[in-house]
């Protein structure tokens, strides 16, 4: 869905439930996608959704929308809690040895429409790699990325949610691009192959 406009924002702040979740309706799937594609863990990105609403809630009368998209806003909201989480359970994570063939490429993990079984197994392999390579990144290039490539957003709005120079946004992302391959062929490397690929 698009993003909602500022009426019904300013609408949810006199207290309207429709408008509330109007607003909750339009963000839900992408602020759950962000948390999903930055913990990589269900159950943490379901409660990390909930705790970034309520936080958005809290804070509807901070929103200016003269400052720019609500859009923006909500993410920067999301983001802020995702790396507090991250920071909290740094300790917590694990990783777990898969392969990818040939250059990594996030986009590899998207379906595509009419999948083969075959293709569907080494997309759902590719889009686990993702995940676990991810995690060795370090945050502010894990953001990044995930921004960009996998949530699709602008430069100009990832350096808003982000608070850094579009210059910084683009550097950031290349090195994790960079640091993504690495990862992705030292698992590969530990893991020897797709079990699809044996023949």
């Amino acid at each position: 869905m698009r993003d909602v406009d500022a009426d019904i924002v300013e609408q949810a702040r006199r207290g309207d439930p429709v408008a509330w979740e109007r607003i909750v309706t339009c963000h839900t799937k992408r602020i759950y996608n962000l948390c999903y594609r930055f913990l990589g863990r269900l159950d943490q990105a379901e409660d990390l959704t909930q705790e970034i609403f309520l936080k958005v809630f809290r804070n509807l009368e901070s929103y200016r929308p003269e400052s720019g998209q609500f859009l923006t806003w909500i993410m920067s909201v999301g983001r802020n809690l995702l790396i507090d989480h991250y920071r909290q359970t740094r300790n917590d994570r694990m990783t777990v040895s898969t392969e990818e063939d040939g250059e990594f490429n996030v986009l590899d993990t998207i379906p595509a429409p009419q999948d083969s079984p075959q293709s569907q197994l080494e997309r759902e392999e590719r889009a686990l790699l993702l995940r676990k390579a991810l995690n060795h990144l370090a945050p502010q290039l894990r953001e990044a990325v995930v921004l960009r490539d996998l949530e699709e957003l602008s430069y100009e709005e990832i350096g808003v949610i982000l608070k850094v120079p579009e210059g910084t946004v683009k550097s950031r992302i290349n090195r994790a691009r960079i640091e993504l391959t690495k990862h992705v062929q030292r698992l590969r490397t530990r893991s020897g192959g797709f079990s699809a690929n044996a023949e």
